[in-house]
């Protein structure tokens, strides 16, 4: 399978996708921010970085680039599509995932490793966070739930949730979510960076498997 992977001014964890994409043995395809052709890619990540500087807020101006536009058409298509850190605040400002992304609690940079507990099956994740604008919002984390849109929460070693292990106040200590059909996602940790057993953890090779082939591989 090809991957396309979504270059803005500003992106810095596009080389690094591409690393963790070779590692499940998947092809990555660059994709420039002004092109409009996915190149046939069968998924696409918008990866992480500070696209456009952040300028106005962290996704609001990469949302209109003619490659997002391409983008939003091929998930109404069905397609797969991940965005992590700064590509989940894109997507949410493009529309694709509910929610929005704002400053984090205390208005301070997270930098550390992270317990995610993965919904859909309940298996405890440990992947890297980074961000400032990591704290996720939303009117009704309830009604996510019910729909099955939660798809990662902050949590402990155990899987247990907790005030204390929600790192940048994320309601509902929510860390990705999906659209209604399930094949848009986004979270603020980076699983491109748990991909290698010297980076401290390869649970981020399961995980990204899942999301752009449609099942993990084996641990």
């Amino acid at each position: 399978m090809r991957i396309g992977i979504l270059r803005f001014p500003g992106t810095c964890d596009d080389r690094d996708t591409a690393f963790a994409i070779r590692h499940i043995d998947l092809e990555p395809v660059m994709l420039w921010h002004g092109d409009s052709d996915l190149d046939g890619v069968d998924a696409v990540v918008v990866p992480g970085g500070f696209s456009y500087g952040d300028y106005l807020r962290a996704g609001a101006i990469a949302r209109f680039s003619p490659m997002m536009s391409r983008v939003v058409t091929f998930a109404g298509e069905g397609g797969r599509v991940l965005g992590i850190c700064n590509g989940f605040q894109v997507l949410c400002e493009a529309g694709l995932l509910p929610g929005a992304l704002t400053r984090n609690a205390g208005l301070r940079f997270i930098h550390r490793q992270q317990h995610l507990r993965w919904e859909p099956s309940g298996e405890v994740l440990s992947i890297p966070l980074k961000n400032g604008e990591g704290r996720f919002v939303h009117p009704d984390p309830e009604g996510l739930a019910a729909a099955g849109q939660i798809l990662l929460r902050y949590c402990d070693a155990a899987g247990r949730v907790r005030p204390e292990t929600n790192p940048n106040g994320s309601v509902g200590s929510i860390a990705g979510v999906t659209n209604e059909a399930g094949n848009v996602a986004g979270l603020m940790p980076h699983p491109e960076h748990a991909v290698d057993a010297l980076l401290g953890s390869t649970d981020g090779r399961r995980f990204l498997h899942d999301r752009l082939v449609g099942s993990p591989v084996p641990a």
